[in-house]
């Protein structure tokens, strides 16, 4: 439950940190977009400002007026107002010099004089005393910024040939008017994107994280026993997260092996010890048995003496070949290092054939091993696999019954045969073969000679498979690779 409170939703996660690095991001980029934007169109919106005043100021240079001849004009239009008027004509006076603007004249002194029969207006006069120098004004170059009341104004400003100068503003608050419009659309527009782009983030983030969350819910499950438990695959997975999926099954799928061999070596190793204390425990307890009896003086007669030392020569036989064969099954355990020569597994084959005609005379047996075929093997060890193999057919098949041991060479491997024609094995008996002190039907023995078979084999590094049904006997067959010293081939 831990792991799962984890995966939260607050600001710290990392769908809310995604969330906010892309609106970041976003706004960021609104912004900067906003002022390059804003600054290249004030920046046209007021060089248009700037070209139409000096259009103005050249227009009245190249004319060559004087201030005379300016009011001149100026009665002309205010008697060509009055004759016959024009909606364009009513409100004529000296700022019709400048449209949208104020056109002032001005003496030395920087003093407005009246033009024709208009006198100077207060906004006029604002504009005469706010200009510091006005002929300055008439060699620069560009119109400079100016403030009257509380309205922005671009000014510059003309000589005449009297040497009078004219000043002409014309007001940029419709630049500004439009400018702050345009900043109050930009980020109405720009707070709905960001809002947009956090809904979509947070479902797109919600979408992509999800095969994480999947991951987190796996992890809990297993963490609480399931280990059967997997990643599922999601409809649209990313190359990361998908690869991250399978390596986090495959991890599981590791774990969950591993945690049941860890069960299964558990167990085994229990009933291995269990099996091992039952077998020792029988003739240990014949032997002490014995032993009480001869020290009651219960064994007065030789024959029974004689009989009673047998028996406890026997046991201890027996308790020796069950510890030689446990100590035989923890050196293999330990994957000790054989010391592998070329072997003629032929002729061990033969005398394992010759040895089981010798204890059993009427037991028919076929032998298909002519010639020499040669294994890097440990011969020791496979004298051993033959014997158990052969053993299993002498204890657990009567005397009569035929045998066969067979030998081939076939595509690099070796294969070694050894079957019969006996009662053979139920499946679940032979599924069970290869368990330690597993006996079928609780025969004799003591249950651990094809579990030698097979970590002998598996030592060399090949394989044991067994073939058997109720009444169609049991074979069993040895797969050694067919390696030997030299050039590597087998010799035959």
């Amino acid at each position: 439950m831990t792991i799962r409170r984890r995966c939260g939703r607050g600001i710290h996660s990392l769908r809310g940190q995604l969330t906010l690095a892309n609106v970041a991001l976003l706004a960021l980029g609104i912004v900067v977009a906003t002022v390059v934007s804003l600054m290249a169109m004030r920046t046209y919106l007021l060089d248009s400002v700037d070209t139409q005043l000096m259009a103005t100021r050249e227009s009245i240079g190249d004319s060559k007026l004087t201030l005379k001849q300016v009011d001149s004009l100026s009665a002309l239009a205010a008697v060509r107002a009055r004759v016959s008027p024009t909606p364009s004509d009513k409100d004529a006076d000296a700022d019709s010099w400048v449209q949208d603007g104020i056109f002032v004249a001005v003496d030395d002194q920087g003093r407005p004089t009246p033009i024709g029969p208009f006198q100077p207006t207060e906004i006029q006069r604002a504009l005469a005393a706010a200009v510091d120098d006005p002929a300055a004004l008439t060699v620069d170059e560009e119109a400079h910024d100016l403030k009257l009341d509380d309205t922005p104004y671009r000014v510059t400003a003309a000589p005449l040939a009297d040497g009078t100068t004219v000043l002409m503003a014309r007001s940029t608050g419709s630049v500004h008017e439009v400018i702050r419009k345009a900043v109050a659309l930009d980020f109405f527009v720009g707070a709905l994107l960001l809002a947009l782009l956090c809904v979509l983030t947070m479902l797109s983030v919600r979408r992509r994280m999800r095969p994480l969350e999947d991951m987190v819910e796996t992890s809990s499950a297993i963490a609480e026993g399931d280990l059967t438990r997997r990643v599922p695959s999601s409809r649209h997975p990313t190359e990361e997260v998908e690869q991250l999926r399978l390596a986090l099954n495959s991890m599981l799928h590791q774990v969950e092996s591993a945690y049941r061999t860890r069960e299964r070596s558990a167990a085994q190793l229990r009933r291995f010890v269990a099996d091992a204390s039952h077998e020792l425990r029988t003739p240990l307890s014949a032997i002490r048995g014995y032993l009480q009896l001869y020290d009651k003086g219960m064994l007065r007669d030789p024959e029974q003496r004689k009989r009673a030392w047998d028996r406890m020569n026997g046991e201890a036989d027996r308790m020796g070949r069950l510890v030689d064969e446990l100590l035989t099954l923890a050196r293999l355990d330990q994957q000790p290092e054989l010391r592998f020569k070329n072997v003629d597994l032929s002729r061990l084959v033969r005398d394992a054939a010759e040895d089981l005609r010798a204890q059993q005379p009427d037991r028919p047996v076929k032998v298909d091993a002519d010639g020499a075929l040669l294994v890097q093997a440990d011969e020791s060890g496979l004298r051993q696999v033959l014997g158990n193999l052969v053993g299993n057919v002498r204890t657990h098949t009567p005397a009569d019954i035929p045998a066969t041991l067979a030998l081939e060479r076939q595509d690099g491997t070796v294969r070694l045969r050894v079957a019969d024609e006996g009662p053979g094995l139920a499946e679940e008996d032979a599924a069970r073969i290869f368990d330690r002190f597993f006996r079928a039907g609780g025969g004799a023995g003591s249950g651990l000679g094809m579990a030698i078979v097979q970590g002998v084999v598996t030592a060399h590094g090949g394989e044991v498979a067994v073939r058997t049904a109720p009444g169609k006997g049991l074979a069993v067959t040895v797969t050694l690779p067919g390696r030997t010293r030299g050039d590597g081939s087998l010799g035959g």
